[in-house]
């Protein structure tokens, strides 16, 4: 029989390790109160309708509001360097002009990424609304927030290895490959981050944990999916990375998907993201049927919602998480 210090001492380490085990574990998304078991909820470039799309602020609006993924997109500096941003130029999102490739990692860290400038705060700059739960919008004077230090207000482009640093093994993260033919390996590149990060990890203990993609039937202690819309570019990250799930997204002029071309991209991609405006019945049960995931995306109000509910989707890409 165990003394009382015997049993203070076994409770103790009991803490502890229900304590790292609550750190090493990534998001399920079970666990967020506002959505149903199992239906995930992705934040389009980060919270993208509250913050500039693809800065940490986006990113960490995401994750306070509970988002099970954080999406973001990322493209090739001219110094080789893999950047978190959408577009192929910086014109939209930052305050300078000219393609990405035309500056290097360090010049595109400096340039400030400011709110009016994303397509989210675009449209409050000139409607002087922000959109709320159903999508109608509400008055910015009623709810207005004390003026911030404009330095403090600024947000800048970041590298993809900044936000692994930041979110790796804490967050799901949904790393959108852009243009490949535009830059030439960048798959390869992706993949060697990703290597290294998961071998960070389990250097540190975090390795090998169960996650929100294992709800793909996979393991990876990371958390991340890779998606993008070439086909071959998917097909190519899977077999660099087999442990990490893809994603295949369906751009319109590829609908509906024949059967033979589903059939192939089911056979590497655990999940199949469609723009809602092409989501029928038929065109999920014909994705589930395959064993796969369907994730709606971009849904920005209530009735788009429930109606993705209604078509079973199994998730949304949204710029208005939580």
């Amino acid at each position: 029989m165990m003394s009382g210090r015997d049993k203070a001492y076994v409770w103790r380490r009991i803490g502890i390790v229900l304590v790292l085990l609550g750190c090493a574990t990534l998001i399920v998304s079970a666990s967020n109160p506002n959505t149903p078991e199992g239906f995930l909820i992705i934040a389009h470039r980060g919270a993208s309708g509250h913050e500039p799309e693809n800065t940490m602020a986006a990113f960490e609006e995401a994750e306070r509001l509970g988002s099970d993924f954080i999406e973001f997109d990322v493209q090739l500096s001219k110094d080789k360097e893999l950047v978190v941003i959408h577009d192929d130029t910086v014109d939209r999102t930052t305050d300078h002009q000219g393609a990405v490739d035309d500056y290097t990692l360090d010049e595109l860290e400096n340039m400030d990424a400011p709110a009016g400038k994303s397509s989210s705060h675009a449209e409050k700059e000139e409607t002087g609304t922000d959109k709320d739960e159903d999508g109608t919008g509400k008055d910015k004077e009623k709810d207005k927030e004390p003026e911030k230090d404009k330095e403090e207000e600024k947000e800048k482009i970041v590298s993809l290895e900044e936000v692994l640093d930041r979110f790796a093994g804490k967050m799901a993260m949904l790393i959108e490959i852009k243009d490949s033919k535009l830059y030439p390996g960048i798959e390869e590149q992706v993949a060697q981050v990703i290597r290294s990060y998961e071998k960070r990890l389990a250097a540190a203990g975090l390795g090998g944990h169960k996650s929100i993609v294992d709800l793909a039937e996979r393991k990876n202690s990371m958390g991340i999916v890779i998606q993008s819309y070439d086909f071959e570019s998917t097909r190519l990250m899977h077999n660099l990375l087999p442990n990490v799930p893809i994603a295949a997204l369906v751009h319109e002029d590829k609908h509906p998907l024949p059967d033979a071309t589903l059939d192939a991209l089911t056979s590497f991609s655990a999940y199949i993201h469609y723009p809602k405006e092409l989501l029928d019945k038929q065109t999920v049960e014909r994705i589930h049927e395959r064993g796969r995931k369907v994730i709606a995306w971009t849904i920005q109000n209530d009735e788009d919602m429930v109606k993705m509910k209604k078509l079973g989707v199994d998730g949304v890409i949204t710029d208005y998480p939580g």
